[in-house]
């Protein structure tokens, strides 16, 4: 079964190593809620908002054991009035046997406003 798994988080300013910090907090989160093998992952893609362009968030999941040869983009995000600033977004795209019901979104920092309702109170 393919299945996508949603996640977010924000920075508190537009800057490499924070940015780079935060997104592998954000993946291995996401690989360990899920329990995640990165050769499962079909790909990720990932967005940020027009704020961030201190580096490529997808260079922080080169730090992660075993992502290397995981296909992975990035993009900006579209500008909607009043959205939330500094926010990485991802989707990963990965081969699974969980329910969609069984899939943890995962939402760090202030990403957590943007679907409350799938933020998981552990």
């Amino acid at each position: 079964m393919v299945r996508g798994i949603r996640g977010a988080t924000t920075v508190t300013q537009n800057e490499e190593r924070q940015i780079l910090d935060v997104t592998e907090q954000l993946f291995k989160t996401i690989a360990e809620q899920n329990e995640i093998n990165p050769e499962d992952v079909a790909q990720v893609l990932i967005t940020v908002t027009g704020d961030l362009n201190a580096a490529f968030p997808a260079k922080a999941m080169r730090r992660l054991t075993g992502w290397d040869f995981v296909p992975v983009t990035c993009a900006q995000e579209i500008d909607v009035p009043g959205g939330l600033p500094f926010c990485i977004r991802a989707l990963l795209t990965i081969n699974t046997e969980k329910s969609q019901k069984e899939i943890e979104h995962i939402y760090l920092n202030d990403a957590v406003k943007l679907r409350p309702d799938l933020v998981r109170v552990k």
